[in-house]
């Protein structure tokens, strides 16, 4: 049996998010303000976290995700390097909002620089509203962040039971507290009634066997979207800003429209890297040889959905990776 001080000691750092949300109907949750509930009081709500944890909290943020900046990731990645590089912490759980998880997920995932488990989670209800998952997923993610089987599978997101890579997972719901799937590879385990079970590993690179590091330089990388009618406007507003890189969220196969291909064609000229993904929401983006990347200097984002490109885009070129294909291919 353990005793409070056998425990593992999980770091808790807080962002803010619906599941520090606040709202004065607990019917009626349209009008509610995020990341205004402090961490302190998020644990307060989960009694049952010191039967599993020791843990230590921090403020980071208090924001509503989709404000989450490049900035904030810098502050937070670092923090969480450096707690994992203290003997006295066994793992991080991360509270964050739903709309940006996925993106500060991936990232972590790929300058994190620890074995120890990094565990994301979030609510689709603020704290204030009836039935809120917010307590269960904290108490889900701890228990991950402190299970011994959550060594070396990279960061990790712990929702509505399921824990998935941060890789593979994506936001599919604007409303369900079954929002987050994986819909190419599906959850790497679940956790339940402090059980926690792995029924697959990652073995695409990530953490200690990335190249990648944080750093304060984020290159200028933006997405555009292929569409019925589509114009050359918007890349070539791009371009002329200064932007370093470009993730095109294609159409089917990550296929182009014929004035964004010639745009992009144009940009791969003058020194932007390309990288072709697509808005439908599951599959492989082939590379399509001579066809296409080949010929055009594109790069294909695999089954990375174009935020995710985004995310490894800009940290290729902030190391200034050689061969952008490869990066995409190990990552």
């Amino acid at each position: 049996m353990n005793t409070p001080h056998s425990l593992p000691r999980i770091a808790v750092l807080a962002t803010g998010g619906t599941i520090a949300g606040q709202a004065g109907d607990a019917s009626n949750t349209t009008g509610y303000k995020a990341g205004v509930v402090g961490v302190d009081k998020l644990l307060d709500a989960v009694p049952a976290l010191a039967s599993v944890a020791r843990i230590h909290a921090e403020q980071i943020a208090s924001i509503d995700s989709k404000d989450m900046s490049s900035a904030l990731w810098t502050k937070l990645a670092t923090r969480i390097n450096e707690l994992l590089a203290q003997d006295d912490i066994d793992g991080v759980v991360v509270t964050h909002g739903t709309d940006t998880l996925e993106e500060t997920a991936y990232l972590l995932h790929l300058t994190v620089k620890s074995a120890k488990p990094v565990v994301l989670t979030a609510a689709m209800r603020p704290s204030t509203a009836l039935s809120a998952d917010g307590p269960l997923n904290l108490l889900n993610a701890v228990t991950v962040a402190a299970s011994a089987s959550a060594q070396a599978q990279g960061v990790m997101v712990a929702f509505n039971n399921q824990i998935h890579s941060a890789r593979d997972v994506t936001k599919t719901s604007t409303y369900a507290v079954d929002a987050f799937r994986s819909p190419e590879t599906g959850v790497l385990g679940f956790v339940q009634d402090g059980r926690v079970e792995f029924q697959r590993g990652v073995t695409r690179a990530h953490t200690t066997s990335s190249e990648f590091a944080i750093g304060d330089q984020w290159p200028m990388v933006e997405i555009v979207a292929s569409y019925a009618g589509a114009s050359r406007v918007g890349i070539d507003a791009m371009v002329q800003a200064g932007v370093k890189g470009i993730v095109v969220a294609g159409t089917g196969n990550g296929s182009m429209h014929a004035s964004l291909t010639d745009a992009l064609a144009d940009a791969v000229k003058q020194g932007v890297a390309v990288v072709r993904s697509s808005r439908v929401g599951s599959g492989h983006v082939m590379r399509n040889g001579a066809a296409s990347d080949e010929a055009l200097g594109t790069v294909s984002a695999g089954t990375l959905n174009p935020y995710k490109a985004r995310v490894l885009l800009m940290l290729a070129l902030a190391a200034n990776a050689p061969d952008m294909q490869r990066v995409f291919d190990k990552y």
